[in-house]
């Protein structure tokens, strides 16, 4: 039997998002490298890799106000701009993973989604499941795309695996790898786990994000999760830092192991180790 992960390397974790197109490649490389050894401990494991644009694609963003709405000749111009940049941090995300033996390959939001005043409304699923098919590893990462209201807009790494969940696709975890270690609450502690019964307690504690982000903050983030396992109950959520070494090996090896910050509709996750 395979059990079916998705990954999301925060674009906080692999690029200095108060930079410019700054990738921290050491930590990519590390990952990538983890992510492999991760795949020859479990032949059971596929995993849907998605990674955010971090200091690529969320400063061109900002820049043209892209998600908000494309109409212009102008707005076009910034549209291409930023699928310029989410494809430069795509490619270097590739090419770390084939340089650590992974196969991995790439499916670019703007060729496969469709959006409606900012929803995704069609997404092609198939040849991301021929790839898990294939033994390959499918990347995929927040983009451009076409709306049928805005013209274009920008689509998160997380909203495109929402939509590959509503399409089809079962995983049993959708780990979320960034440089902090979970969700803090109001006195600086990691919370262990958030359901929708506990979530108005804490979101309070819920700030934004560090740098340049047009697709929302933490509390962006953990509503949508929350919606997420509402409509799939046997998904969980784990949200954990990637800087420390081993710590995302684990991870993906040990997905329901103690550590960061689960989300779930169940009262934990969290299995006795």
């Amino acid at each position: 039997m395979t059990e079916l992960l998705f990954l999301k390397l925060g674009g906080s974790l692999i690029t200095d998002k108060t930079g410019v197109e700054a990738v921290r490649a050491d930590v990519l490389a590390r990952l990538a490298q983890e992510i492999q050894q991760a795949r020859l401990a479990r032949p059971d494991l596929q995993i849907v890799l998605g990674h955010g644009s971090g200091s690529f694609g969320h400063v061109a963003g900002a820049r043209h106000g892209t998600r908000q709405g494309v109409h212009t000749a102008g707005q076009w111009r910034g549209f291409v701009e930023v699928s310029a940049a989410a494809l430069r941090l795509n490619r270097l995300v590739v090419e770390a993973l084939l340089a650590a033996g992974v196969a991995a390959i790439s499916f670019a939001p703007s060729a496969s989604v469709q959006c409606a005043d900012g929803r995704i409304t069609a997404i092609a699923c198939h040849p991301i499941e021929q790839a898990l098919e294939a033994g390959l590893l499918p990347v995929t990462h927040g983009d451009v795309v076409f709306d049928t209201v805005r013209g274009g807009t920008i689509v998160s790494t997380e909203e495109v695996m929402m939509a590959l969940v509503a399409e089809g696709l079962r995983p049993s975890w959708l780990l979320l790898a960034g440089e902090t270690e979970g969700v803090y609450d109001l006195h600086g502690q990691i919370i262990p786990h958030i359901s929708a019964t506990t979530f108005p307690q804490v979101e309070a504690a819920l700030g934004g994000s560090r740098g340049a982000d047009v697709t929302g903050g933490m509390v962006t983030k953990v509503q949508g999760m929350l919606a997420l396992t509402a409509q799939f109950p046997s998904l969980s959520v784990r949200l954990f830092s990637g800087l420390q070494p081993e710590t995302l090996y684990r991870a993906l090896c040990q997905p329901d192991a103690d550590g960061g910050t689960a989300i779930s509709q169940a009262a934990s996750p969290i299995t006795d180790n």
